[in-house]
């Protein structure tokens, strides 16, 4: 099985870098992208302990991206990056800075609303990750027993963007995300091979030819938050475009919304021929 898409506690995954990969060979998943958000910090490990392990790692990133032109959100993955590199680290490690202010901040207007909560009791749950997640902040709430879900009402209540017939949450801060160009340019520029990750989440799809112009090699097809119908559409964008159709579980452990497990929206061999033929062209 290959698991194109998951992520550990180096962001926002509820399991450490080595509980992960142990669980994908559990599962029976021979290649696994570590892909956690706006960091490569959690990869030079995976890759030993994939190793150790018998899993082949592929160094991966997923960036936290907008789409300024159409006014919505972008996740661009980056598959066979190069870990640390420097154009990706200047990307992101403001993105990374910004989330955690806009942490303490969100943290604070949940107990200012009458939660009883502490910045150290989110830190304590978010240790090893690169910063405070939404997701840490409802675990302090779910151990103080105010929840007993991580995604339920109180995180809508919380943390809801508005729309769709709901308020804006009364802890919402928005967090200013690169520019979605930016994000494949930066995954180009570290070797790696940009990809559209989820499109039906935020519905890029209409999106997917301009991006190709701009280096876009791969569209996620196989996703715990696509139907068929989003299947279909980005199968279809995929052969017009020609993208490599790639799939992945999008693990987050403990703070899934989905349930989906390693493996569970596993690709074909044929998939993973197409990224390494491509990234050899690419490297000459």
């Amino acid at each position: 099985m290959i698991d194109l898409h998951c992520h550990t506690n180096v962001s926002d995954n509820s399991f450490s870098v080595e509980e992960v990969i142990a669980i994908a060979k559990q599962n029976g998943v021979t290649h696994l992208a570590v892909t956690d958000h706006d960091t490569t910090d959690g990869l030079p490990r995976a890759m030993q302990i994939g190793k150790r392990l018998g899993v082949e790692i592929i160094p991966g990133i997923e960036i936290s991206a907008f789409d300024y032109k159409r006014n919505r959100r972008a996740h661009i993955l980056g598959l066979f990056i190069e870990p640390g590199h420097k154009a990706i680290a200047s990307l992101c490690e403001p993105l990374v800075e910004e989330r955690q202010r806009v942490a303490r901040e969100m943290v604070k207007k949940v107990k200012d609303a009458g939660y009883d909560i502490s910045w150290e009791d989110v830190e304590r749950l978010a240790a090893g990750s690169t910063g405070v997640y939404k997701q840490h902040i409802m675990h302090a709430l779910l151990d103080n027993g105010y929840t007993d879900r991580i995604y339920g009402e109180l995180y809508h209540q919380l943390f809801s963007k508005g729309g769709e017939g709901r308020k804006l949450g009364i802890a919402y801060v928005p967090v200013h995300y690169v520019d979605v160009h930016d994000a494949i340019g930066v995954i180009e520029e570290a070797g790696g091979l940009p990809v559209l990750a989820h499109p039906g989440q935020f519905n890029n799809f209409a999106a997917v030819e301009e991006w190709v112009d701009v280096g876009l090699v791969g569209i996620e097809v196989k996703h715990p938050l696509h139907g068929p119908k989003e299947e279909a559409r980005a199968r279809e964008l995929a052969v017009q475009f020609d993208l490599v159709q790639t799939g992945g579980s999008d693990f987050h452990g403990f703070y899934s919304d989905t349930g989906a497990s390693i493996g569970s929206k596993s690709v074909g061999p044929e998939c993973m021929e197409q990224l390494k033929n491509l990234l050899m062209k690419r490297r000459g």
